[in-house]
């Protein structure tokens, strides 16, 4: 799977995410509006208000981007009406021929850890007939229970050509709390020399991915925040085959110029999200006084411009 990421970074000549997080905050009240009147003020027309958010964003971008970033989350607030929405988000996507990293962040262990890789990532047989429940092409993986939690999702990556994305080294201000702890060396160093939590993980993950090889790089990849350059730098070391996905550009502070440490010689290897940056752009300058809620998709058109052009400049 991430030979064919890399294609379509390649072929567009992007390096970016767009996360579709659509917190009802964000959707225009024309939207929610016409939701409520057909369905009243429920579950299902909030499901129906952000899934046509989603549509018109996605019909902006599309052809500039490779990849979407669906966070489950958001969808889930809204019970099953949000599930829906969130699946109809995914098949949506796939029409328009982008690559969907479903944010699920997923972890647990034996037959529960792989029953989430089914869900999102593999099939499941109903009588004689096989399904893909949710089907994104690629997932967000907690690894905080080991391998016998991240196993699972490589032998369905290994199955059913997907990629998943572990969590190393995350954007948030606390995640220092753990992932920057000292802690001795690791399995298998008898050094005893300490290292930051995070470098053991950033071992980890690259001993998973020598299982799942896909050309120069790995099928599973790593998510490290573009808000800690220095972290991201050291990940790069340690990971020089595994894809990194680049969360905390622009809404949480990071900056074009802090991503070029995450990125190979050749300008791959590295892809960076943005989530409010860009699908809330109309709300927030330079976008605001050029277009209002009407236009909201146009603002996140040109906000997506502007991201790829600003990480251009650093490659």
């Amino acid at each position: 799977m991430i030979s064919k990421l890399i294609d379509k970074i390649t072929e567009k000549n992007a390096p970016v995410v767009v996360g579709l997080d659509p917190n009802l905050k964000f959707v225009p009240g024309h939207l929610i509006r016409k939701a409520t009147e057909e369905k009243g003020d429920t579950l299902e027309a909030a499901a129906d208000a952000i899934f046509e958010f989603n549509k018109a964003i996605v019909d902006a971008t599309y052809d500039l981007i490779p990849a979407v970033k669906p966070q489950i989350a958001m969808y889930e607030q809204f019970g099953i009406p949000g599930l829906i929405a969130y699946k109809n988000t995914v098949d949506y996507c796939h029409s328009k021929g982008l690559i969907v990293i479903g944010d699920v962040k997923r972890g647990d262990i034996g037959s529960t850890s792989e029953s989430y890789a089914i869900a999102h990532l593999g099939e499941i047989k109903v009588g004689n007939t096989s399904h893909r429940p949710f089907d994104e092409d690629m997932a967000t993986v907690n690894p905080y229970l080991g391998t016998d939690g991240v196993k699972p999702f490589t032998d369905i990556c290994n199955r059913y050509d997907k990629g998943i994305f572990v969590l190393v080294k995350t954007s948030n201000p606390s995640s220092g709390e753990f992932q920057d702890r000292a802690v001795s060396g690791g399995e298998g160093d008898p050094s005893g020399t300490s290292r930051p939590l995070f470098e053991v993980v950033a071992d980890k993950v690259r001993e998973w991915g020598e299982a799942s090889m896909d050309g120069a790089y790995s099928n599973v990849g790593a998510v490290v925040g573009a808000t800690y350059p220095e972290q991201g730098e050291a990940a790069r070391r340690l990971m020089p085959h595994t894809y990194i996905l680049v969360p905390g550009y622009g809404a949480q502070g990071g900056k074009a110029e802090d991503l070029k440490a995450f990125f190979n010689k050749d300008g791959l290897g590295a892809i960076v999200n943005s989530s409010r940056g860009i699908i809330a752009a109309y709300t927030k300058a330079p976008y605001s006084d050029r277009f209002d809620e009407m236009h909201f998709a146009d603002a996140s058109r040109e906000a997506v411009k502007d991201m790829i052009k600003d990480i251009r400049s650093v490659l």
